[in-house]
This record gives C-alpha cells, structure tokens and sequence, in this order.
C-alpha cells in the first residue's frame, strides 16, 4: 500500500539534508512515520510546502519526502502548487492521501487537482472555532494598551490575527471538510465540529502517538515544593494559550509562595533590552510585559527558549506541576507529554482537554475564566503530595493507554484498509 502524507511541517531528516534547523513542532508525527515506514508492505511519502526555497525530493530512512516550493504562503491558496501534485500523484499513484492539518492551504490544492484519490485529513486544531477564542477573554482596553509599534507596522495586532484565523477557518479549512468522505480524530469535541460542518463525513477515531523520548525517560519524582514550586507551560506565544490568566493566579498566591517560579518554553516574548527589541516586541508581548511589572513577578518568570525533545522532558520532570491554560485546545500534546511522565497536570476545560483528562483522578480541571479556581489547583498540588502523586501515577497509566504507539500504528493501518 502507497501512503502519501501531506505535512505542515519539515521533518526533521528532510530539514537537516536540505540544510535547514530541525523543527521542535509536530514531533508526534515523526515517530509515528518511523513506525509506518517499517511496516510490511507499506510504502510512505511525505510532502510538504512549508519553508521551500526549491522543489527537492529526497529518500531518507525509508521514507521519500517532496518539498514544494510554492509562489505563495502555506497561508494561501497557491495555483501554482496543482501541477506539482498532478506530477507527484503521476509517480506514486498512493492509494491512501492522509492530509495532517486543516490549518493551511497546501494540501488543499492537491485536492482540488486531483479529486479521485482516497483522502483522510487528520484534525489537529480547527481554527474555524479557535478564532473565536483567539482573544481569550482580553478586553478591548486590554488590546488597546497592548498595541505595539510592530504590530502596526506589520498590520498583525491581535484583532487582524483573530480576523485572520477566521478568514482561513472559512476561506481552507471548512473546503477541505466539505470535500474528504474521511476524517480521523480522537475527541468528542472534533467529531462534534467535523460532524457539524460535513454530516456525511466518516469519522474515524485514533489516538496520537508521542516522540520517541518520552517513552524511554525517567519519570517525574515529588518535589519540596515548598522550597520553591515551579510551573511549567510548553507554550505562551498567542493570548488563546493562555500565559495572563497563569499570570494573575500567580498573583493571587504571591503571598503564599514568593518563590513560585513559572518556566515557559519558546522565545522571551517580553525581551525588550534594547532598541531592536522594543521594536520588534509583539502586542501580546507587550502585555504580558505589562502584568508582569504590575504584579510584581519580574524574578519569577523565565522563559526557556526553543527546546528539543531532551529539553522539554527536562522542564517537565524538574517541575512541581504541568499546567495547560489555554482558552481553547483539540487535544494538546503537551498534555498527553506531561501526563506520559508522570507529572501532575492542571488544564482548563476547554474543547476536546476533557477527554484527556478526568478531574481529581489523571490531572485537576478548571474553567479557563476562572483564575480563582487555578490559584487554589496550584496550591493544592503544592501542599498535598499525596494528591500529586496520586495524579502522577493514574495520568501515566492512562497515557501510556492512549498513546500506545504499536495500537495507535494498527488502528490507522486498520482505517487505512478501509479506506482503500
């Protein structure tokens, strides 16, 4: 069977050959494409547009990858992509075309050109539905005293961001639902939407799989919180994940804990030491700046920078907790990561986080508005180690279930047999 994928990202052997920095995003897809690579009787391809300064084709590990270069942003529908699908369809003449992603417009120009094939399009995040949770309970004084000199430059403050995903969410995303007979999801929250948008659609349900550390690390261990608690969040970037409402819980247990650390993966979005920083600093940067200073937590937050998969799992298992705050989340990776190792989990109750996480037993769930209701989880995993561990040990043994790399990897060979 010939399985050609369509990808958002660049994966990591095809990056390094062209010369290119590996990405740390969609690690859960890399594993994944390993395992099917070696399967009998299986023949894997995978394509993106992403990042493509030329049309490259390269066979590494079993797996022959297309890179597109394209004249437009993935953002975009590109004609100019339709020919090159025709030409790579006409050389692998895949029996099964599994779309990774609503989110941009590439695979649906091979879509569009070549209509006959079996299509399934794995949801990931729907940004029909994100944009309107993108502000994520930001008020309009809020985003006015946000406003950065950038993000007028660029005309990308965060009401145009919002605007955009919303305009992407009806312009790519609901034409590729309206067009496939098959989708593979793995929530309530995406079959309810999928449903919604294409009711003829066949839903098909399988769980993700993870990066390969996470599977072989050690795994997380109680802390003496009460020495100095740390958080950690795997992302902060856009107002929908969340970082302000952590902010203000902070906050509220300032007094409690003074030495509450929160870690933050990715860049500093609030770095402005120098001219060319402020310059480039983002609205949201420069609010969260702004609580920062009023709160008072200038030594409490560190943001860690880029991390590769060793990184990651050394901020989860040196953490007190994981927290997953954002106003919206399909089923978040990073939670599945944290809960694989073992460690506490706190996460919002939004979109598809509920079937991922039973509250009091595999992690603590609160309503995203509800800053209240995070101060008091945060502290309860702080003081009761008990419940810590308790968490701990039923959210890895739930985790190891649901990511289960050799049942996950049946499942989509069994929905790809009943696909073609």
């Amino acid at each position: 069977m010939k399985i050609l994928w369509v990808t958002n990202t660049v994966f990591p052997d095809l990056a390094i050959a062209l010369g290119q920095r590996p990405p740390v995003v969609g690690g859960w897809m890399y594993g994944l494409a390993k395992s099917l690579s070696h399967s009998p009787n299986i023949e894997l391809f995978v394509a993106t547009a992403r990042d493509a300064k030329s049309d490259d084709e390269k066979k590494i590990n079993n797996i022959t990858y297309f890179h597109l270069m394209g004249e437009k942003s993935i953002n975009e529908y590109d004609v100019s992509l339709e020919k090159k699908w025709i030409s790579i369809v006409e050389k692998v003449n895949p029996d099964v075309v599994h779309i990774h992603g609503t989110e941009y417009a590439h695979g649906l120009s091979l879509m569009n050109a070549c209509p006959q094939l079996n299509y399934v399009i794995s949801i990931q995040g729907l940004i029909s539905v994100y944009s309107r949770y993108f502000l994520a309970n930001l008020s309009n004084s809020d985003l006015r005293k946000s406003l950065s000199l950038r993000d007028i430059l660029k005309r990308q403050t965060l009401k145009q961001e919002e605007k955009e995903f919303l305009k992407r969410g009806e312009s790519i995303e609901k034409k590729y639902l309206v067009k496939t007979k098959h989708v593979i999801g793995r929530t309530q929250w995406d079959y309810a939407h999928t449903k919604i948008v294409n009711p003829n659609v066949q839903y098909h349900f399988c769980n993700e799989s993870l990066r390969d550390s996470f599977y072989e690390s050690p795994l997380w261990e109680p802390k003496q919180d009460h020495v100095e608690p740390t958080i950690f969040l795997s992302q902060a970037s856009r107002p929908l994940k969340g970082l302000h409402q952590v902010l203000k819980a902070a906050y509220l247990l300032k007094d409690s804990y003074p030495n509450l650390k929160l870690r933050i993966a990715g860049g500093n979005i609030v770095k402005s030491d120098n001219l060319k920083q402020k310059l480039s600093i983002s609205g949201y940067g420069k609010y969260i700046r702004g609580l920062i200073s009023q709160y008072g937590l200038d030594n409490q937050i560190v943001f860690t920078g880029p991390l590769d998969e060793a990184g990651m799992i050394k901020e989860y298992t040196n953490a007190s907790m994981f927290v997953c705050p954002s106003s919206i989340e399909n089923s978040p990776n990073s939670l599945g990561e944290a809960q694989l190792l073992g460690v506490p989990v706190i996460a919002s109750y939004v979109g598809g986080v509920a079937d991922m996480v039973t509250h009091e037993e595999t992690g603590l769930l609160y309503r995203f508005e509800e800053v209240e209701m995070l101060a008091i989880s945060i502290k309860r995993l702080i003081e009761d180690k008990e419940l810590a561990i308790h968490l701990s040990k039923n959210g890895h043994k739930e985790a190891k279930k649901r990511h289960d790399r050799q049942a996950n990897l049946d499942q989509l060979l069994s929905i790809y047999k009943s696909i073609v």
